[in-house]
């Protein structure tokens, strides 16, 4: 029993810091528990029926010890509340040398594919010391990629790009959970993340037996079956907006809004293209929901976001 471990193992390095928030929160809770307990107790015993003690001189309102007791808390409340805020926001923005990673959820496994092409189920390999940022979508209903070892949890949703990030601090193999019901097998929905040395880790990459096809390859060779050139090109009129350069640019709408040219703009805008129109351009692009997996549109992403602009002559 002794060594029975009450909490996972801490592999990262936003977990040492939600365990002290987590043993903060416990410790105000004790205490205020005990005080009141003991306040409770004493005052059961001291005035119970048949006591002598004397129940003269009891005051309506003491001023100082309102405050106190409204004060003090609000005071610990206001600290909780700017510790955990600035712990969420470190939790949410990824750094900016993050290695990128696609997740899919599905019914019931998670499918993932790294940049450089290699792919893997319910399993991720990453290099202890870098930053990563997973970029995740469902397939079919809401999963919930959660590690417990470095104290991340994510809701992966169909039809939208969720995102976490986390640093692995020490190698070893720690559980994978699927922790959001997603279905009659949702219990099997389990894996593992395997945190591994920079030199082992590229040793794995470049394995013949798992390495692949770059995602951005991949993404232009579906570029060009599908035609995408045809009407996104530099010269292509009023058919289609050039892609190159596109990425990370404040794209303006036809309703006169401007968007981000991120993962979720460049999705939508291949699934459910009448959703933003680019000003300037008729909507004649047609959907492509039914005719690409999600691993092919992670795929043109990424090719997507090479594309560097046209320099002109």
């Amino acid at each position: 029993m002794w060594s029975f471990p009450l909490l996972p193992d801490s592999a990262s390095t936003i977990a040492d810091k939600i365990d002290a928030l987590f043993y903060f929160l416990v410790a105000v809770s004790l205490f205020f528990s005990l005080v009141i307990t003991i306040g409770l107790a004493y005052s059961a015993a001291r005035f119970r029926k048949g006591s002598p003690a004397s129940r003269k001189g009891a005051l309506n309102d003491y001023l100082p010890l309102e405050l106190a007791w409204s004060l003090i808390p609000l005071a610990i409340a206001l600290f909780i509340f700017g510790w955990s805020a600035k712990l969420y926001l470190d939790m949410r923005v990824p750094p900016s040398n993050a290695m990128e990673v696609y997740v899919v959820g599905k019914q019931w496994m998670w499918k993932i594919q790294h940049p450089e092409g290699n792919r893997e189920i319910n399993e991720l390999h990453i290099p202890v010391g870098r930053p990563m940022k997973l970029i995740m979508t469902s397939q079919d209903v809401i999963h919930s990629f959660y590690i417990p070892a470095f104290r991340v949890k994510q809701d992966v949703l169909p039809g939208r790009y969720t995102t976490q990030w986390f640093q692995a601090t020490k190698p070893g193999e720690y559980h994978l959970f699927c922790a959001e019901y997603c279905g009659t097998s949702h219990s099997g929905m389990i894996g593992k993340v395997i945190a591994m040395e920079p030199a082992e880790y590229e040793q794995w990459l470049m394995g013949s037996s798992r390495a692949g096809i770059a995602m951005a390859s991949s993404g232009k060779e579906l570029f060009d079956r599908y035609g995408c050139r045809t009407c996104h090109r530099q010269d292509s009129g009023p058919r289609g907006p050039a892609l190159d350069g596109l990425w990370g640019k404040r794209v303006q709408l036809a309703d006169g809004k401007t968007v981000v040219a991120d993962q979720e703009y460049i999705r939508e805008s291949i699934l459910n293209p009448a959703a933003k129109t680019v000003a300037g351009y008729q909507q004649l692009m047609p959907s492509y929901r039914n005719q690409l997996t999600q691993d092919q549109v992670n795929q043109l992403i990424e090719y997507i976001r090479t594309l560097a602009p046209v320099q002109e002559k």
